[in-house]
């Protein structure tokens, strides 16, 4: 059974980085297409990038677009969001989601999708 551990969150300044690990047991990551999902106090769970397994395309919200990348490490069955140029509102918990190729085909990502997460780890950005 596939399990999913969340790393690498903490607090970071603005315009810092942080690099993001979902590592999985129990089955091999790169079969699954994989989603990552930030939740902030009071709103609701929203999906900011997505790597597919069928063809390794990658998907980014807006927001993320341009600062965020998403990347495997089938070595070592990870996956990482490397996050830069941080910004307060990217404070949030952020989830990682494994799920089918369908779940990586329509944007904005569903969480109901995906049936794997992570327990998550905090981003806090702040001065």
């Amino acid at each position: 059974q596939l399990q999913l551990v969340d790393s690498g969150g903490g607090l970071v300044q603005p315009g810092g980085s942080l690099r993001l690990s979902c590592a999985a047991s129990g089955a091999t990551l790169n079969y699954y297409s994989i989603g990552w999902f930030r939740q902030a106090p009071g709103k609701e769970r929203e999906g900011v990038s997505s790597i597919s397994s069928s063809d390794g395309s990658t998907w980014y919200a807006d927001s993320v677009k341009g600062r965020f990348t998403i990347s495997r490490d089938n070595a070592k069955n990870t996956v990482h969001l490397q996050m830069n140029s941080l910004k307060s509102e990217d404070t949030a918990v952020y989830y990682c989601a494994a799920g089918g190729v369908m779940s990586t085909m329509f944007f904005p990502l569903s969480p109901d999708a995906f049936g794997s997460w992570g327990q998550g780890t905090q981003v806090t950005v702040s001065s």
